[in-house]
């Protein structure tokens, strides 16, 4: 059971019900407690509507958090945890977010008004590591060595960028990950951060990637001189798939003569995610005959790029929607004129298609007061994770300076 729903269900006095099915003196058994996690596409007023509770209720209580907690906040993967007085026709009367390990934020019904306050726990900030080597595919091998699944595949979107999963990746070939983790002051655990940083070596060929947060507020990766790792499209819009036809001539698997094939084919199991490869904005999301279901965004510059054969669209794609990159836009099927599940994937400038696997632009370098800060921050981090060694983990130094003590 998570530590914070532990702790939510200590402060409502209800872990000894759920525990020994019995309701111990102090408890309010009236109280009852519902966690949900939050989905891509989720908003905060979307869950508490989901959850039953009343629209008006709903207004307050968003409006309350919104000085602490703007509704564009929420991420996927956090938890929203409501308190319902069964007793009152399951009336809300508190709500908490986890909104980042070690910081809560809550709403109370006091008289008949919310107000929402913002918790923030005693912690220590820890650089863990992740490392082994690749056999079978690289997300298990990271998971298997302790990264999250979360952070996991936030790594395998990370690095479609520079690596093909299916090609590049041989048995043997290594890795090694940074990345934060909470614990309380006792050294419970209280959630996962961020990766910091990436390093492959793939049948000799070092691939490095550190995060840094720009002037500007942004967060991108870059390798050790400073270059950006994203590109203006993705390599490949959808994770952990193997190319089952490219792009130019063959003969057609279904109409049996050859055929100018105008794309990529990515054979990937039925509802796997299909990713926007860059910034943009829907042109159209419909049933197209031969393509079945099709997503098609605009880009800058007058790139078009289409995805077909899709099973169904992501919640809210349609026209003039805008996207960034890495948005799920649909899922993987296989409508239209097709023998499997598969992505076919298109790229097409000024009406012509043009090769996916060749439509990739120039990285953006630091310069300027951004690389001095990128290459302290890097040699900072480097010099933590030396120090590491055999240790799963090493305290990182407080915002002030104090250095806490290193787990083993």
């Amino acid at each position: 059971m998570p530590r914070g729903l532990i702790d939510r269900l200590c402060r409502i006095g209800v872990l000894a019900t759920l525990a020994l099915g019995i309701t111990p003196a102090h408890a309010e058994p009236s109280l009852q407690e519902r966690v949900m996690v939050v989905r891509p596409g989720d908003t905060l007023a979307g869950i508490l509507l989901g959850a039953g509770i009343d629209r008006t209720v709903v207004h307050g209580v968003v409006g309350a958090l919104a000085a602490v907690f703007p509704p564009k906040s929420l991420r996927q993967g956090q938890e929203v945890a409501v308190t319902l007085d069964t007793g009152r026709d399951d009336a809300l009367v508190a709500m908490e977010v986890d909104a980042a390990p070690g910081r809560t934020i809550r709403a109370r019904l006091e008289g008949d008004r919310w107000q929402a306050e913002e918790l923030i726990a005693p912690q220590q900030r820890m650089l863990a590591i992740a490392a082994g080597s690749i056999d079978g595919g690289l997300f298990p091998a990271v998971v298997a060595a302790g990264l999250p699944p979360g952070l996991a595949l936030a790594v395998v979107r990370m690095m479609g960028h520079q690596v093909d999963f299916q090609r590049d990746l041989q048995p043997g070939d290594r890795f090694s990950i940074l990345f934060e983790r909470f614990r309380d002051t006792e050294g419970g655990l209280l959630g996962h951060g961020r990766v910091l940083h990436v390093e492959l070596e793939l049948s000799g060929r070092r691939l490095a990637y550190w995060r840094h947060e720009t002037r500007d507020g942004g967060a991108d990766w870059f390798d050790d001189q400073g270059n950006s790792l994203r590109r203006a499209f993705l390599r490949t819009p959808l994770d952990g798939a193997r190319i089952s036809s490219g792009f130019g001539p063959r003969n057609h698997p279904v109409l049996g003569f050859n055929r100018f094939h105008r794309g990529t084919d990515f054979a990937a199991p039925t509802g796997t995610p299909v990713y926007a490869a860059a910034n943009g904005s829907v042109l159209s999301a419909r049933n197209e005959g031969e393509y079945g279901r099709i997503v098609r965004l605009r880009h800058a510059g007058g790139t078009e790029t289409r995805y077909a054969h899709l099973s169904r669209f992501a919640r809210g794609i349609g026209p003039r929607k805008a996207v960034r990159q890495g948005d799920v836009i649909g899922y993987v099927g296989s409508t239209g004129l097709s023998t499997g599940p598969h992505l076919h994937y298109e790229v097409v400038i000024a009406g012509r298609a043009v090769n996916p696997a060749q439509h990739v632009s120039r990285p953006v370098r630091l310069g300027g007061r951004d690389m001095t800060a990128f290459q302290s921050a890097r040699r900072g981090l480097a010099a933590y994770a030396a120090r590491i060694g055999s240790r799963a983990e090493i305290a990182m130094a407080d915002p002030g300076g104090q250095e806490r003590t290193a787990r083993q």
